[in-house]
């Protein structure tokens, strides 16, 4: 009583066969109730009112007969759970648990926020009381668009020193066309000109990210592998980044030609140039967040041409204490902390161990046919080395990869430390400066006495692979005559390849904290040797201020006498001089 009467069926799900009922409303005939009791044609089983249905109770439904006052259609019943004779609502069932939330689900609202696009509204959605409140919404977010400050302070005279060309290049915020240039100093050279809409600039984080990519090629302009920047330019409709023109092509389309896969030799020039730039834009203090095939361009035709990095659109500057938490950047060349909202630098090494796995075997180490599936391979599935053509690559290549492709990216390999890998370092490279040297001895520092006498006793224990990487970056320090290094060595190196960039992403500052942690220990160790040896009557705490010399020696420069204290048992001492000259720290 009160149901519609169901036949069973039988559908498929996952291979298995689940019946299940589906209502048949319409055809009555085939009721297993009695004649008088099935119901006429266009009467639901629900309508009856007699004292043994179980709706006899609801409040639609009047004890003693009279006027129906249930606010549904004629002939439809009310819900069971209105019932007070029902004691649970009626619950579906399912056979196996919900799935996992999707870990694109935030990854989308995040690019949908960076870049104001809202989610299309549903076709079939029930309309509001209130039918302005929306309109009213997007009219106030066409103002707020309207009030941005979408004016750059470049210049505005595209026009008359550039000649735009057809298009090369589209991307998702943008496409490149070839121009050539009408006047200036590189008048009749070719170059490629990226336009920005500002139509799509929605919001202030966008608009910023334009300013910062502009920012970036114009700091770190000049690398070998970076693709130079030459201009900026606005009118009102568009911004205009002029570069370089590489006309040789994406990597990507290098790897289809060649069949899908490099040979290890011919992997291993690509790799080399992708660790240079990376290394250098890591060291200033630039996180690219993008690096994929698609955005390594070859000069020119030639099989031997240079590569050149481009679209800086999603890269950031980064202190060297400092963690992200924007998620960007491509689904196949993804790092696990990435989608955690947790990452530096270590997120670019991931992508360069993903376009290495490319390269070797021609295949991606993670894929779905869902972008939540990649995220969820990412996150999860480890890559398959035991598959053709990983049986005829050499163990030095599979190393290598797999130090890249770490899920802890604690224990991933730098951009420097890869070029000294075995796999590489037969070929004739340039190992720059590693920025990671100077969170190491930060952390050296601040690490506890028993922690630093483990990590020397440890130290003895390296190999001669791992040996390489520390003798190289010692060599970049330029040690002192004596074969010793000072905190002048490690500002003086840093200074050397300091760029505009450096000083966006406030790399100089760890020499900051690492001369405070150097201050002090060394002030520390002063007092425990006066607390041991020295005892006055007159100068007993001291220090006010420090300061290292070249020779890295502490004088304490003031003293500061404090009454109505002392140690026990102290002995006088005769002058000041006896107490600076004890103060003094080799």
């Amino acid at each position: 009583m009160g149901q519609c009467y169901g036949k069973n069926s039988v559908i498929r799900d996952d291979d298995n066969l689940v019946p299940t009922t589906t209502t048949a409303a319409t055809n009555y005939p085939q009721s297993p109730l009695p004649s008088s009791a099935a119901p006429a044609a266009g009467q639901y089983y629900g309508s009856s009112t007699s004292a043994t249905s179980p709706w006899h109770s609801s409040p639609y439904h009047p004890q003693g007969g009279g006027t129906n006052n249930s606010p549904l259609p004629g002939g439809v019943s009310p819900s069971p759970a209105r019932s007070s004779s029902s004691k649970t609502t009626p619950r579906r069932f399912f056979r196996r648990p919900f799935p996992p939330p999707s870990p694109a689900k935030h990854i989308k609202a995040s690019l949908l926020k960076r870049h104001g696009r809202q989610p299309p509204a549903r076709q079939n959605s029930i309309p509001e009381e209130d039918g302005g409140a929306a309109e009213a919404e997007q009219q106030q977010q066409q103002q707020q668009h309207a009030r941005l400050d979408k004016s750059f302070g470049y210049n505005k005279n595209f026009g008359a020193k550039y000649e735009l060309g057809k298009e090369v290049g589209r991307g998702h915020f943008g496409h490149t066309c070839s121009a050539k240039v009408k006047k200036g100093d590189l008048k009749g050279q070719q170059v490629a000109v990226k336009i920005i809409s500002k139509s799509k600039m929605t919001t202030p984080i966008s608009i910023e990210d334009v300013r910062r990519e502009v920012k970036i090629l114009k700091c770190l302009s000049g690398h070998t592998n970076l693709v130079k920047f030459y201009d900026a330019c606005e009118d009102f409709n568009n911004v205009y980044v002029i570069m370089e023109l590489c006309e040789g092509g994406e990597l990507l389309e290098r790897i289809l030609s060649r069949g899908g896969r490099y040979t290890e030799e011919d992997a291993k020039a690509i790799i080399l140039q992708i660790l240079g730039v990376v290394a250098f834009c890591h060291l200033q203090g630039v996180v690219h967040r993008d690096l994929k095939p698609e955005n390594f361009l070859f000069t020119t035709k030639d099989d031997d041409a240079p590569m050149k990095l481009i679209d800086f659109g999603l890269s950031d500057f980064v202190r060297p204490d400092e963690r992200l938490n924007d998620i960007v950047g491509s689904a196949f060349y993804v790092a696990p902390e990435v989608l955690h909202r947790s990452y530096t630098l270590e997120a670019d090494i991931w992508s360069i161990g993903v376009i290495t796995f490319i390269l070797l075997c021609g295949s991606r180490p993670f894929w779905a046919r869902t972008e939540s599936g990649i995220f969820r391979a990412v996150l999860r599935a480890d890559p398959n080395f035991d598959d053709s053509p990983w049986p005829d690559v050499s163990p030095e290549a599979k190393d290598f990869v797999k130090r890249l492709l770490n899920k802890d990216h604690r224990k991933r390999m730098t951009a420097a430390q890869a070029l000294t890998h075995p796999w590489l370092r037969d070929e004739i490279s340039i190992v720059p400066l590693d920025i990671l040297i100077y969170k190491l001895v930060k952390s050296f520092f601040r690490a506890t006495p028993l922690k630093r006498a483990a990590l020397k006793c440890l130290s003895k224990a390296l190999t001669e692979d791992e040996l390489v990487y520390l003798r190289i970056q010692f060599q970049l320090l330029e040690p002192n005559k004596d074969g010793r290094i000072s905190l002048d060595n490690f500002r003086v190196a840093l200074a050397r390849n300091a760029t505009d960039a450096m000083k966006e992403s406030r790399v100089p500052e760890i020499l900051k904290s690492v001369s405070h942690l150097l201050v002090s220990k060394s002030i520390c160790n002063c007092l425990r040797n006066l607390s041991g040896s020295f005892r006055s009557q007159q100068w007993t705490c001291v220090m006010c201020l420090a300061f290292f010399c070249s020779q890295e020696k502490l004088y304490l420069v003031q003293f500061i006498p404090v009454p109505n204290f002392h140690f026990p048992n102290e002995t006088p001492s005769k002058n000041i001089s006896d107490f600076q000259n004890l103060l003094s720290v080799d």
